[in-house]
């Protein structure tokens, strides 16, 4: 079985050239090493008061540039949060196509005084919960509870043994090609906002790249 390749995100600090960097480098690794296997993306923490005083724009979508190179990896990607989940650790963990909570996980869209942090993550909330579950956390900064991340969709798992789940989404992935678990993923995204009529173009094209693939014969 292909070595699990792993991520730490810790979201007390704000997304930095460091953090930036570690999510390209298992990106470059996984892309290094094609094939099966899952990267793991381990998840904690939320900022402290006043964390965005060193960013700017550019550092943000610097951020989100590489998150969304993580979210189209051509590998599974597994989340694991545990405790209070915010800023970049949430934003790492929404990215993740299996996300694992353990018992009193919360997960927190960072706020001041003024709003909550208008970054991609309530998007990606969004997009997995629907707007109504999770309105009261993106407009107030409420926290999703453990148990409601698991019942509105925002988490895949619930447990205390998050070792065991990850060898659970392992042997889940098994042989599958990480290219091709790519290629599904990004239909999957695109079945949310495209027609009928534009999906079937790069659906066809994923089918036939199947049925032109080698056949391999079992020994």
């Amino acid at each position: 079985m292909e070595e699990a390749l792993t991520l730490v995100i810790d979201g007390t600090e704000p997304p930095s050239a460091a953090t930036v960097q570690a999510v390209h480098a298992v990106c470059d690794a996984a892309e290094d090493r094609a094939g099966c296997g899952v990267v793991v993306v381990q998840v904690g923490g939320v900022p402290a008061e006043g964390w965005t005083s060193g960013l700017d724009v550019m550092k943000v979508s610097k951020w989100e540039r590489a998150l969304r190179r993580l979210e189209r990896v051509a590998r599974a990607t597994v989340a694991v949060a545990s405790g209070d989940c915010g800023g970049a650790a949430l934003d790492a963990f929404l990215a993740c196509d299996i996300r694992v909570v353990t018992p009193g996980t919360r997960l927190l869209v960072p706020r001041d005084a003024t709003a909550t942090w208008p970054g991609m993550a309530g998007y990606r909330l969004v997009q997995l919960a629907g707007a109504a579950r999770v309105r009261r956390a993106l407009l107030f900064g409420l926290p999703i509870e453990a148990p409601e991340a698991l019942r509105i969709g925002v988490a895949d798992e619930l447990t205390d043994d998050p070792a065991g789940v990850l060898a659970a989404a392992a042997e889940l992935v098994g042989a599958l090609a990480g290219e091709e678990i790519a290629i599904r993923r990004q239909l999957h995204f695109d079945a949310a906002t495209n027609s009928f009529e534009e999906a079937l173009g790069p659906h066809l094209a994923a089918c036939d790249r199947v049925l032109r693939a080698p056949v391999e014969v079992a020994s």
